[in-house]
């Protein structure tokens, strides 16, 4: 079968039987369109042709142009989930890339922003906000809610108004491979929400030239339902006014939840469940992170360290 017919069913399966997220299912298909486009001028663009060396050499090609290990590793997963779909469903005779080996990769500790830190940015932020601005009302509750809840920015985005629930201060959201869960906020973020809801929400929904998604949450300033880019954006711009942020992206205010939760005490699988990690192992990166805060604290502070 041709190759990129295959991708495109293979794409097909993910999106239907799997129901991957629209972010997993991109990173897939940008993966194998590479693998594709390389493929071809190696005069490979039949499914029979594949083998491990091919494989192999597609990696080691974009080693020498200097991919990241982790883009690497993920390319690598991405062309063996492919090949074991492509020998069940028997479009080749052999799984080809089942042995086909990740790189390892360094695992880096995420970046996170200190209590006072986020503190001293909403205050900002609060500041800002009275002045009515329905756009820095906005920006208020996104923060106050990614930060409190430890949302990604997708589940932040795909929220509609009866997602919220103001009574219990809880929120309902849809995760990786469409697997939902409530998580809590506090009484900053419902604060926030309601003025958004109240007094920011109607002016930008108004601002809509055409008919819009009426159940969002959140909307951009032209009255769409706000896009990870846009959110990514907002947080970016907050991020850039706090000195050694580390990361500037949204997930920079997930890391900070989880660590500054288990700094404060809470059990690690209450953290899993609320960040909607499948694995206890990914949560408990943020252990590391929490005692690495700890020893720097002590080299810092102890006369005898």
């Amino acid at each position: 079968m041709e190759l990129r017919a295959s991708i495109d069913d293979f794409i097909d399966m993910l999106r239907v039987e799997r129901q991957y997220s629209p972010e997993t299912i991109r990173a897939y298909a940008a993966d194998l369109r590479a693998f594709e486009q390389w493929a071809r001028t190696r005069d490979v663009d039949d499914t029979r042709s594949l083998d491990l060396e091919c494989f192999r050499d597609w990696l080691w090609q974009q080693s020498k142009d200097g991919l990241a290990q982790a883009t690497l590793a993920r390319r690598s997963a991405t062309a063996r989930s492919w090949s074991t779909w492509l020998q069940r469903e028997g479009m080749t005779e052999a799984d080809s890339a089942a042995r086909l080996r990740s790189p390892k990769t360094k695992r880096h500790l995420p970046k996170v922003v200190a209590q006072q830190a986020m503190t001293e940015l909403l205050d900002r932020m609060h500041e800002h906000a009275a002045s009515g601005d329905p756009i820095a009302v906005r920006d208020v509750a996104i923060v106050e809610l990614l930060y409190a809840a430890g949302l990604r920015v997708s589940e932040l985005c795909g929220l509609d108004l009866d997602d919220i629930d103001l009574d219990r201060l809880t929120a309902r959201v849809t995760g990786k491979g469409s697997k939902q869960r409530v998580v809590p906020f506090g009484v900053p973020a419902h604060a926030a929400i309601v003025d958004y809801v109240r007094d920011a929400r109607p002016v930008l929904l108004a601002r809509s030239a055409v008919p819009s998604d009426h159940s969002a949450v959140f909307f951009g300033a032209r009255g769409r339902r706000l896009g990870s880019r846009s959110a990514y954006a907002v947080i970016s711009r907050a991020l850039s006014t706090v000195p050694a942020a580390g990361g500037q992206g949204p997930h920079t205010l997930r890391h900070s939840a989880a660590t500054h939760l288990l700094d404060g005490g809470a059990d690690l699988r209450a953290v899993q469940e609320m960040l909607g990690h499948a694995s206890l192992g990914t949560t408990q990166i943020y252990t590391h992170v929490s005692t690495e805060r700890l020893r720097e604290s002590y080299r810092l502070a102890h006369p005898r360290a």
